[in-house]
């Protein structure tokens, strides 16, 4: 993989981490970010706040605890496509995102309009 994905990579994890801290008023414990093709893929380890960790060991909270993220990722998806836009230099075509209250691992995904090459 060439040093410009890696670099890029590298930005995105730096930018969501900052945005994550300002929105949620703290970062996940870890980040990674991978692109493959058109794809980036934004992996983070330990998005659960505490009382996100208390709540989820009920059926109830579970729920609660996943749509009050959907609603925050629906508030900012502008946002973190802006992000990815801004560092990758391409189009958001579009963009998903869960998190495990299993694992408060979250995932983000998103498409672009344009394939990078393993060259790039």
């Amino acid at each position: 993989m060439g040093q410009r994905i890696r670099s890029i990579e590298g930005a995105i994890n730096e930018a969501v981490l900052k945005f994550q801290t300002e929105i949620v008023g703290r970062g996940p414990e870890s980040i990674r970010t991978m692109i493959l093709k058109d794809m980036v893929i934004v992996r983070m380890k330990g998005s659960l706040s505490k009382e996100e960790s208390y709540l989820v060991k009920h059926d109830r909270g579970r729920s609660l605890v996943k749509q009050v993220r959907q609603v925050l990722r629906e508030q900012f998806s502008e946002e973190m496509e802006g992000i990815i836009e801004r560092e990758t230099g391409y189009k958001v075509v579009s963009s998903h995102s869960d998190i495990s209250t299993k694992t408060g691992e979250r995932i983000e995904i998103f498409i672009l309009d344009h394939e990078f090459s393993l060259n790039e």
